[in-house]
């Protein structure tokens, strides 16, 4: 349940609050980021800042702080304006202080309308959420990304990506299928366990993984693309082989088109969240994380080697495509390897180097 409320004059208005979040209104001049702003590949959209799964292990808290830190300063001789920002710790406020790209899907019809622009879209993907989920439960009253999609579905000839966790985007069925009849859509659902009980410790405020998995089967049964983003993987927690077994399994049967997979990357911003968090759940394990993410946010090449080994194994095992070509860091150094031998592998008892 939302509940209006006022804010000070000249600061981003307070949208509503449902439980302990709050959704605050903001007017960006653009809503495509540019592989050149970002450092990454593609072009990416985020209808939102934050996100309310708050999941322990999310990287993108960093993106964040930098909104609030320039909201903050902007509005520095506002009654109240520091309060609303800075009232939680930057890795809480990342979850509980979201902000909703107002009007989104008009600002992207504005830039595509520039010819220069649209070529752009046409050369490279567009990711909806790389930072944020696009379907977090503010969409069910803003429908912000539905929006976007509406302005994606105006075009041809484009390459459209859609990441989240959540089942409400079997809602834009209708758009989804018109987006790919005109031009290439996936969507990726992250999934990190099948396990609810630990996907409950791990991602408390995120949709189950059964609705995930019925969410795939729906989107597979509209003929829509839909990958499985197993990211990341959490060592020592959802690595051990029969969560992965359970996992790849259960994806299979959803009929999802392939999966790909990393193991945990922890970044700074990352890190204050998520070894805290270790701590308190899992505190047989913080020695160990803390030595192995001590000096590098990737665990050892050995422990991420034997873990693309283990799920070309599984998804041949299961009949499920493992992506190869996935965009991160952990996979780049794959192309050359040999997926005809890989897959004929047995699968391992465990891990060939557990955390």
């Amino acid at each position: 349940m939302f509940i209006q409320e006022h804010t000070p004059s000249g600061f981003p208005p307070v949208l509503g609050e449902q439980k302990d979040i709050r959704y605050f209104g903001t007017d960006p001049r653009s809503l495509l980021n540019s592989p050149a702003t970002t450092g990454m590949s593609f072009w990416s959209i985020n209808p939102y800042v934050g996100c309310a799964f708050g999941c322990a292990y999310c990287y993108a808290r960093y993106a964040h702080r930098y909104v609030a830190e320039r909201l903050t300063a902007a509005n520095a001789t506002s009654d109240g304006a520091q309060e609303q920002l800075a009232d939680l710790p930057p890795w809480l406020a990342f979850e509980r202080r979201v902000f909703v790209k107002r009007e989104a899907g008009a600002i992207l019809r504005r830039e595509l309308r520039r010819p220069a622009r649209l070529q752009a879209l046409h050369r490279e993907t567009v990711v909806i959420g790389t930072a944020t989920d696009p379907y977090q439960p503010a969409e069910r009253r803003f429908r912000i990304t539905r929006g976007v999609l509406e302005t994606l579905a105006e075009h041809d000839g484009l390459s459209v990506t859609i990441i989240t966790k959540s089942p409400l985007v079997t809602r834009d069925a209708d758009l989804l299928v018109r987006i790919a009849a005109r031009s290439r859509l996936s969507v990726h659902v992250s999934l990190i366990t099948a396990d609810r009980e630990l996907a409950r410790r791990l991602e408390p405020r995120a949709p189950t993984p059964e609705a995930r998995l019925r969410a795939i089967a729906r989107l597979r049964a509209h003929g829509i693309e839909v990958g499985v983003n197993v990211m990341p993987v959490l060592p020592g927690i959802t690595d051990a082989p029969r969560l992965l077994e359970s996992l790849v399994r259960a994806v299979a049967e959803s009929k999802a088109s392939y999966l790909g997979a990393c193991a945990l990357r922890l970044q700074s911003a990352a890190r204050q969240r998520y070894l805290p968090f270790i701590e308190a759940e899992f505190p047989h394990l913080a020695p160990r994380y803390r030595s192995t993410y001590g000096r590098s946010a990737l665990v050892g090449e050995r422990y991420r080697q034997g873990l693309r080994d283990h799920f070309r194994a599984l998804c041949a095992e299961h009949g499920v495509v493992y992506d190869r070509y996935y965009k991160t860091e952990d996979d780049a150094d794959d192309a050359s390897d040999d997926d005809a031998a890989a897959a004929t592998r047995e699968p391992s008892v465990q891990l060939p180097l557990p955390l």
